[in-house]
């Protein structure tokens, strides 16, 4: 749906394009005239992440390091969309199995955010993720190295309390399951 304030697309080139990260340069018309020439913005696949509990209620958290941080940080499972997934529904079953070695009774799309709408293009998807059984071992990526950790919604909560998860996306995801699920209120 267009919008008064849209701005008109002149010209886009790829500065960088790699399959994981892409960079292109805009030149762009605002509404009123002005061009806007340089225009940044980095494309990336889209993200699925999940507040994923266990048939107990726990949840599942995995913690790994993260180059940008140069930290082991806490987050909740999830990962890129694959052009191979038929939909974002498979891309986050295939990324829980992958990450924890956990299946899911039943699963929830509970909404979508954009990480920065002013430079990348992406969304992430969040679901809950209900009913848990471990089925088999993880099958992580040749650059992965996850710890699957279970933990109590209260101590969940006590991460965000804290400032304890980093990666922002990924308390956005706590926060919402918390609110879908009725552990937490508004």
């Amino acid at each position: 749906m267009q919008d008064a304030q849209d701005w008109k697309l002149l010209d886009s080139k790829y500065i960088f394009n790699e399959p994981w990260l892409k960079a292109r340069r805009d030149r762009c018309e605002m509404p009123d005239g002005t061009i806007v020439d340089p225009y940044y913005v980095v494309e990336y696949p889209d993200w699925v992440n999940a507040f994923a509990l266990t048939k107990d209620g726990q949840v599942i958290m995995v913690k790994q390091f993260r180059q940008g941080l140069g930290k082991t940080i806490i987050e909740v499972p999830g990962g890129c969309v694959d052009d191979t997934d038929a939909d974002l529904e498979v891309a986050i079953r295939r990324e829980l199995l992958e990450e924890t070695g956990y299946v899911f009774d039943k699963l929830t799309a509970i909404g979508s955010v954009s990480a920065n709408a002013g430079t990348t293009n992406n969304l992430t998807h969040f679901f809950i993720a209900e009913g848990g059984e471990k089925i088999s071992e993880q099958s992580l990526d040749d650059h992965e190295d996850l710890e699957v950790l279970l933990m109590s919604i209260d101590e969940v909560k006590s991460l965000l309390k804290n400032h304890e998860v980093w990666q922002s996306l990924h308390a956005n995801c706590l926060f919402y399951g918390l609110l879908a699920t009725g552990h937490m209120q508004w």
